[in-house]
């Protein structure tokens, strides 16, 4: 197989595979969720009906839950809003649900940290909230509908300070109390939840607490060009969840109905992902919860719910008991979520490559701490990925050269036996038999190589590292366009003079014209992609072309000396 030939396949099956991620977003994941056809007002929360995404008490008895008793209240408190180095919280006394969740070390757009990425929301149209509560099949119990009041409106982590407590307590007329007590932590992005339940009645109290994520799906661009290249929607949206025995699990939005989840899990988490960004429930380790999903509809709309349900709860008159988990509401940093718990880093989803792709990311993490500049890191780990595949790459470049050197020949050959394939065949083999070459000596290189390719395209593709991060001059973030396009530039000049350099020995003219068209093609098209990824691309065609030039020129040399002596 030719260089041409090689470079074509690389071309199409790159073409091929974001044109299959394109098809499982188009016709492969469910229909946008429309806004529940309600008179609220934009960013009001529509009404849920009554109990459906309330769980049921596992124990004693299979009865519905019953509902809070607590004196209703005509006028809702305002949200209890909470602020860290990391995060700004606010957290509705309905139900103490964390209903907002900014994330102040990333912005929206690059610089402006006034705007910071919100990861939780309770606006409808990009409704995704962590809820919790408690229920019992045989007394009160506060759900997260249930009304809480709040020693404060507002929190902050004081400067010196490295925990902040945020209490908010419920009282039912038959004397059981709740206090729900919220803790963060400095340089953190984990909240820890602790519910303080004291069964003030007469009788023994059971239930379970139960914590869960429930969103709508988020919605991407993907109009015309730049809808096609916007990686947002080629990244995995939907729940996740892990357990020590079935390790990391996915249900995609449009499977929630079709594979229910419903079973017990151990030491384990729940969550909710999307690109870059997730946030998940982790229960006790040691604590044996029944994980479930749910699609709960809302006027015309559905969201989408994962949840964990404790085991039952007993407390006797007078007795105090705490449950306790954590919620996760953060960036996908690869290097820092297992020291959360066992497997968080499998959030970051690079899928059937992850076995390459993780080794990956830990080798760009490595180079960037030495250079402190992720397009430099970039570019040295094309280096050392290179290197790697020297010698693969030399037996390639080798063959192509001597292919080239055949090609006059070989062009001859075709003029003597015109339309007689079965002749001309035969006459190049044997030719190939005399001088040596080997047509197909180049594809195994290239098909060696593609898998680290792919797993390297995943890698700067779901690195939150490096959303937004600069890299020289005009690109100060990798994570978008060029804005000048001198990289697609940079990348189509490369492609065009590998060309020159390589045989085109046995390609018909419409693999020609193809040829020459693709650099333009490819050109257009990463146009719109990453800066990232194009600079990936560029250096590791750079760095080819180099080798093939070298190599090219080395065994020339070698022949010319070869027939002089």
């Amino acid at each position: 197989m030719t260089s041409p030939r090689n470079f074509l396949l690389i071309a199409l099956l790159f073409l091929g595979y974001l044109l299959w991620m394109q098809w499982q977003e188009d016709y492969n994941k469910p229909p946008a969720a429309p806004v529940a056809s309600t008179s609220a007002a934009a960013g009001e929360t529509p009404a849920v009906p009554s109990g459906a995404d309330v769980p049921n008490a596992a124990a004693p008895a299979a009865a519905p839950g019953v509902p809070d008793t607590a004196a209703p209240t005509t006028t809702a408190a305002p949200n209890v809003v909470v602020t860290t180095d990391l995060l700004r919280v606010e957290i509705n006394p309905r139900g103490g649900s964390v209903v907002v969740a900014d994330l102040l070390a990333y912005p929206q757009q690059p610089k402006d940290f006034a705007h910071p990425v919100r990861l939780l929301d309770d606006r409808a149209p990009t409704y995704f909230v962590a809820q919790s509560g408690l229920v019992s099949a045989n007394a009160a119990a506060p759900d997260h509908q249930a009304t809480f009041s709040a020693e404060k409106n507002a929190y902050s982590l004081a400067d010196g300070a490295d925990t902040l407590e945020v209490p908010l307590t419920w009282t039912d007329p038959s004397g059981l109390q709740v206090r729900k007590v919220f803790v963060f932590k400095r340089a953190s992005y984990v909240i820890e939840q602790r519910q303080d339940i004291t069964n003030g009645t007469a009788a023994n109290w059971n239930g379970n607490a139960y914590r869960q994520l429930q969103r709508v799906p988020p919605v991407y661009d993907t109009s015309g060009i730049k809808g096609y290249t916007n990686t947002e929607h080629y990244s995995f949206a939907g729940a996740a969840w892990y357990s020590p025995t079935d390790k990391f699990q996915k249900l995609k939005f449009d499977h929630f109905e079709k594979e229910p989840l419903d079973k017990g899990v151990t030491g384990g988490w729940a969550a909710m992902l999307q690109h870059y960004f997730f946030a998940a429930w982790i229960p006790p380790a040691a604590e044996t919860d029944q994980y479930a999903t749910k699609v709960v509809p809302v006027g015309d709309a559905k969201r989408y719910l994962i949840r964990t349900l404790s085991p039952p709860i007993a407390l006797a008159p007078g007795e105090t008991k705490s449950d306790s988990a954590r919620l996760y509401v953060g960036p996908k940093l690869q290097s820092t979520l297992d020291e959360v718990a066992p497997g968080l880093s499998l959030t970051v989803d690079y899928g059937i490559f992850t076995v390459i792709a993780e080794p990956l990311h830990w080798i760009l993490a490595q180079l960037h701490k030495l250079t402190g500049n992720w397009g430099l890191a970039i570019i040295l780990l094309v280096l050392l990925i290179k290197a790697a595949f020297f010698k693969l790459s030399e037996t390639q470049f080798r063959s192509m050269a001597k292919m080239r050197k055949l090609q006059p020949r070989i062009e001859a050959l075709k003029e003597r036996y015109g339309d007689d394939r079965q002749k001309l065949n035969q006459a190049m083999l044997e030719l190939y038999q005399k001088e040596k070459a080997n047509p197909l000596a180049g594809c195994l290189p290239m098909l060696v190589q593609m898998p680290v390719f792919f797993a390297l395209y995943w890698v700067l593709l779901e690195s939150v590292e490096l959303r937004q991060a600069p890299f020289l001059g005009w690109i100060q973030n990798l994570s978008a366009p060029d804005p000048y396009y001198v990289l697609p530039v940079l990348n189509g000049l490369v492609m065009v003079a590998t060309s020159f350099l390589s045989p085109t020995t046995g390609m018909d003219p419409t693999q020609a014209k193809m040829m020459k068209i693709m650099p333009v093609i490819f050109s257009v098209l990463f146009a719109f992609f990453p800066a990232g990824l194009v600079l990936y691309w560029t250096a590791n065609g750079g760095l080819s072309l180099l080798q093939q030039w070298i190599i090219t020129k080395r065994v020339e040399a070698g022949e010319a000396k070869a027939a002089k002596a």
